[in-house]
């Protein structure tokens, strides 16, 4: 499959490649496990080659892939809405009480006082952090974040993550594929510092409301 991508990109006129980097980014919030990242560095090393425009091969990723992580966030953001209904009469459905059991409805209030800057931070990470970026746009809705703020974390995010890839991909030359090795060496540092704070952040939320009780 990525060989007929990159076959794709390597034949394809500008605005189509263009268009192309928006669609494959948009879908790699929906299907992480899928290489979406490779073509992005490969059309970096493309630039060399092919009368593309860098900062369009850079907005074209970015903008797909904030409108992708957004339409998680509204989907998780009006289904919060449905489980943490302020009519505490409702019931809620039978997918929700597995959310329930993670995310009281008692606590609710008090942990989004209490995450909120951790939320927005997490969206500016995002696309840094591995193993988790499927799993904060629906978080980051549920907690009901400011959508504006959300938008703009998660379009920096994804700014500067395709700038990486694209330089990346321009710098590595014929060895782009080896992309993997040279962005983890800053998903790395940047998901062990995000687990430290969150570690943190749980500690002192755990106490805080064990002081309350007692």
């Amino acid at each position: 499959m990525l060989d007929s991508v990159i076959a794709y990109v390597q034949s394809a006129d500008p605005v189509a490649i263009y268009f192309f980097l928006f669609l494959i980014a948009f879908l790699k919030n929906f299907f992480p496990v899928v290489p979406f990242d490779a073509p992005i560095a490969f059309t970096g090393y493309m630039l060399v080659y092919k009368k593309l425009s860098i900062v369009l091969t850079i907005m074209s990723p970015s903008l797909g892939s904030t409108l992708g992580f957004m339409v998680i966030y509204l989907i998780s953001r009006k289904f919060g809405m449905k489980l943490y209904a302020s009519d505490i009469t409702l019931k809620p459905p039978r997918w929700g009480e597995r959310i329930h059991r993670v995310f009281p409805p008692a606590e609710m209030d008090f942990i989004r006082k209490r995450f909120a800057a951790h939320g927005y931070l997490a969206v500016l990470a995002n696309r840094f952090l591995l193993g988790s970026r499927s799993f904060i746009s629906p978080v980051t809705g549920l907690m009901h974040l400011n959508a504006f703020l959300v938008f703009l974390a998660a379009g920096i995010s994804a700014a500067v993550w395709n700038i990486l890839l694209v330089y990346g991909g321009y710098l590595l030359g014929q060895h782009w594929q080896n992309i993997g090795e040279f962005v983890i060496m800053y998903s790395v540092p940047v998901t062990a510092l995000f687990v430290v704070v969150m570690t943190f952040a749980v500690i002192k939320y755990r106490k805080e409301r064990k002081d309350q009780k007692w």
